[in-house]
Parts: C-alpha cells; structure tokens; sequence
C-alpha cells in the first residue's frame, strides 16, 4: 500500500504534547461529536476501507504460549544483522525460525 511511505511513528508522550500544543491533523472534537451512521458512511467513503469486510463472528483470541529459555550460540554477523534493526530482535529472530519451521512442516506434507 502506498500509504506506508507516510507512516511516522510517536511515543505516547509524544501525541500527549503534540494534542496539548494543539499540533496534531485530527479533529477530535468533530470526531466525538460524529454519530455512529456518520463513522459508518466516513469509513465506507475511505477508498482504503473499499471491499473491507470483516468477519467477527468466526473471530477467536488465543493466548500466546509461554516462550522457552534459550541459551545458544550464533554468528556474530547474524545476531548484529537482528539487533542492528533496534528493539523486538529476539521476537524477529523467533519469527524467521517460525517461519523456517513452518516451511519445513509444508515441504514434508
């Protein structure tokens, strides 16, 4: 989607500041006051929400099962790639080896 390029990151504290100065694009106040219908047709006029339907009813949360200790040994090179890309290397590195697994599981089937 093209609208990536225009994605800008903040802390909470960040939007706290930014409303209190008055600096952010949204209309809070406009928002609030807007009815349900009205979010309905605002969200079925956005051109990035066309087609979008979303199937709840089949919807279901699932916990997260608890992660294992791991204590391993890793190439330098490898394991600076993954931290170089800042906080969440051990949920990337986690989610290639998932991914190699599950590759693996779809090549034997």
């Amino acid at each position: 989607m093209e609208k990536k390029g225009r994605i800008r990151r903040y802390t909470d504290k960040q939007l706290a500041d930014m409303r209190r100065r008055g600096k952010t694009k949204s209309d809070w106040k406009r928002s609030a006051a807007m009815s349900y219908d009205e979010i309905e047709r605002s969200i079925a006029a956005d051109p990035d929400e066309a087609g979008m339907v979303v199937d709840w009813s089949r919807a279901s949360a699932e916990m997260p099962q608890p992660k294992a200790v791991l204590n391993m040994r890793v190439d330098k090179d490898v394991l600076d790639h993954f931290r170089k890309k800042g906080r969440g290397y051990q949920t990337r590195i986690n989610a290639v080896l998932r991914a190699f697994v599950k590759a693996e599981q779809h090549r034997t089937r």
